[in-house]
């Protein structure tokens, strides 16, 4: 077992996937092709990479390059604020609220595991390394997979309830996506198999465990009079409980980050309850899934732009807003700013309310101003 263990959490194995996939390390990839059996322990004794500096990569296979990147995208912060909410503007907010409940658990659970168990991500060399951000975190479970398994398979098993759609394709298509994404953590050096594995497997006892309750959370998080005051004191309350790492990594600011996003949405979800306007879809459900006319197309594309401007906005206002106040609360000056950010009293306070703030306006403003302009 322990044997198994070790070869899926080994690097070489992440290296054989990228050769595979066309990604080669510079000083490498000739050697590679002329024997696939070498040993890149060895070729770096030989001096033939130089580990004190940044490998350089070759790439035979731009499709798939391209592929892998634009799937690790789904995994970042600019998707998340973006896109994910379009569920929310133009399809059913109900679904976005399951996805939303769902995505902060499954990665606060994630991220908390990684900086429990503290093992490694993929050594380079062997593996090209194509992303630097998030380096420094450690690397089991991958939150992308588990992201990646948690959103596809939330909305597959809350849709048929809510929209008229084969079930066959909408499995597809999750199993699709979610496999992408997992495949991009390896192809971009970035976790293990095994990581992968676990971040899948973890994520997918999360949904197995929770699903016979979100009915009954619905309805608490919507009707009772403490969600408002609750949501958001439980996760800032697991904000700043959050494991202590042995160094500083963008987990517990990635983490805050959202914990502040799920606080935002659920005390949205429960304004709009109660001003009576939520726009979810009116008449017998599951409804028809919208017509891709031209104007559909075109109204959607324009909810869009006028959303993500709304919530990169907010995201902007806030964070400076938040910022100003806790360095003249805590006195830090001009030069020590950039550490201080890193702070715990500075970076949990103001990453949670800068994303209970796009939460906010995610959830209640932004439909409102879509009524105004017409495109709803």
């Amino acid at each position: 077992m322990l044997r198994s263990l070790a070869y899926l959490h080994d690097s070489e194995l992440v290296a054989r996937f990228q050769r595979r996939c066309g990604l080669f390390l510079v000083g490498a990839a000739r050697h590679e092709r002329q024997d696939k059996n070498s040993n890149f322990n060895q070729r770096e004794k030989d001096g033939a990479i130089s580990a004190g500096s940044r490998p350089q990569y070759e790439v035979t296979s731009w499709p798939l390059h391209f592929l892998f990147l634009v799937s690790a995208g789904l995994g970042h912060e600019l998707f998340y604020i973006t896109c994910l909410p379009n569920i929310h503007w133009s399809l059913d907010p109900f679904l976005c609220r399951r996805l939303v409940n769902m995505w902060t658990l499954v990665m606060y659970v994630g991220q908390a595991t990684k900086d429990v168990l503290k093992l490694p991500r993929p050594l380079s060399p062997p593996v090209v390394k194509l992303e630097t951000r998030v380096d420094a975190e450690y690397g089991l479970p991958s939150t992308h997979a588990m992201a990646a398994t948690a959103i596809s398979f939330t909305v597959l098993l809350s849709a048929p309830a809510r929209i008229q759609f084969q079930f066959e394709v909408g499995l597809l298509i999750a199993l699709t996506l979610s496999s992408l994404v997992c495949l991009s953590r390896l192809y971009t050096g970035m976790h293990s198999v095994l990581d992968v594995l676990c971040g899948v497997l973890l994520s997918a006892l999360l949904l197995f465990l929770t699903f016979p309750y979100w009915e009954a959370f619905d309805r608490l998080q919507l009707s009772s009079a403490a969600s408002p005051a609750a949501a958001p004191a439980l996760l800032l309350l697991l904000s700043y409980t959050y494991p202590d790492a042995a160094r500083y990594s963008t987990t517990r600011g990635d983490t805050t980050t959202i914990l502040g996003a799920g606080a935002g949405c659920s005390v949205g979800y429960w304004v709009n309850e109660r001003l009576g306007r939520t726009f979810e879809p009116r008449g017998p459900l599951p409804a028809p899934l919208p017509a891709l006319t031209a104007a559909a197309l075109a109204r959607g594309a324009a909810r869009f732009l006028v959303g993500a401007a709304a919530v990169l906005g907010t995201r902007q206002a806030a964070k400076a807003a938040s910022l100003r106040a806790l360095y003249a609360w805590y006195g830090v000056r001009g030069g020590d700013r950039a550490a201080a950010a890193r702070r715990r009293e500075i970076e949990v306070p103001y990453k949670f309310f800068t994303y209970a703030a796009v939460g906010l306006v995610n959830s209640v403003l932004v439909n409102r101003v879509f009524v105004l302009l017409g495109l709803l």
